[in-house]
């Protein structure tokens, strides 16, 4: 079982897929529902803590928005857990809203330098695409799980 980054990370579409081959995916909604059910939580529906931009510190400098340091503060850990990624570029806003550019910059960025296996798609735009997108994301899953 591989621990596979899924971008957008709120892809409930993408993260059904990597758990029905076996892999488990890293996506917000975990995240997210951890803080949720963590006890003390001062700031609902933020779901944020004072302390959540001071740890974004590690990923983001000091000078961007404490919104992109709060976000990754939450995607961080996760690419740094990931052994697999899977990002859709262009996504349409149902299949998973990520709300901040610069973030969005900055998780692809750090992604990308990752010496892991990727699958790098563009989202869909017809159904014959469709097709293809869903075979490619199949195949690779499939591979991560074949022990070569």
């Amino acid at each position: 079982m591989v621990k596979v980054f899924i971008y957008p990370a709120t892809s409930l579409i993408l993260s059904d897929m990597v758990a029905r081959f076996g892999h488990t995916p890293l996506s917000s909604a975990v995240a997210i529902r951890e803080r949720i059910q963590t006890a003390g939580l001062e700031s609902p529906p933020l779901q944020i803590t004072p302390e959540e931009p001071k740890k974004g510190l590690k990923w983001a400098a000091v000078e961007v928005p404490s919104g992109v340091r709060g976000r990754m503060a939450l995607y961080g850990p996760m690419i740094e857990a990931c052994e697999a990624a899977i990002i859709i570029n262009d996504a349409d806003f149902s299949f998973g809203c990520m709300g901040c550019a610069r973030t969005n910059e900055l998780i692809k960025f750090l992604v990308r330098q990752k010496d892991i296996p990727k699958l790098d798609l563009n989202y869909p735009r017809n159904e014959e695409e469709g097709v293809k997108f869903v075979a490619a994301i199949k195949r690779f899953l499939i591979d991560l799980g074949d022990p070569k």
